[in-house]
């Protein structure tokens, strides 16, 4: 064993409140969402979407927003409810975990944050600019965080 022990005591990682934070942040918005979409239901968003298809002058026949208005209903809105959900749910459990301390809120963490990494480095690639490069530094800070956390934790 090299090194001071593991301290399981969750005061001793500022790193994971921070993330614990973040984390709980996006469970919030993502309730948010969720709840906005129940209450405003498949015929305002339809209408939203034709408002943008007028508004930008796009082609009602081809393209994306009109694929997405014709996937828009009662269906597909409660079926987006449940995803966002699921989402949220998963969010603030890790949220909770990390502020705990706990070694699988850190596993769950780190691998959903290093599954984000390709995306980031495709967005990058495409479409870079100080957002992208903000996206990548924070995915890669969290994944080094909670990697760190981990391996400290097998050493003991």
């Amino acid at each position: 064993m090299t090194g001071a022990p593991y301290n399981p005591d969750p005061k001793a990682h500022p790193g994971l409140h921070a993330i614990a934070i973040f984390e709980g942040l996006k469970g919030v918005l993502a309730l948010a969402a969720a709840t906005g979409l129940v209450l405003v239901g498949p015929q305002p968003l339809r209408l939203w979407v034709e408002a943008l298809i007028t508004r930008f002058h796009l082609d009602p026949q081809h393209g994306v927003l009109p694929s997405l208005l014709q996937a828009i209903n009662p269906q597909a809105v409660h079926l987006a409810v449940l995803v966002v959900l699921v989402y949220a749910a998963m969010r603030l459990a890790e949220a909770w975990g990390l502020w705990r301390a706990k070694a699988w809120a850190s596993w769950l963490g780190c691998i959903g944050s290093a599954a984000y990494l390709p995306l980031d480095l495709y967005a990058l690639y495409h479409h870079p600019g100080w957002h992208t490069w903000t996206v990548l530094i924070i995915n890669l800070a969290v994944v080094a965080i909670l990697g760190r956390d981990l391996i400290k934790r097998r050493r003991n």
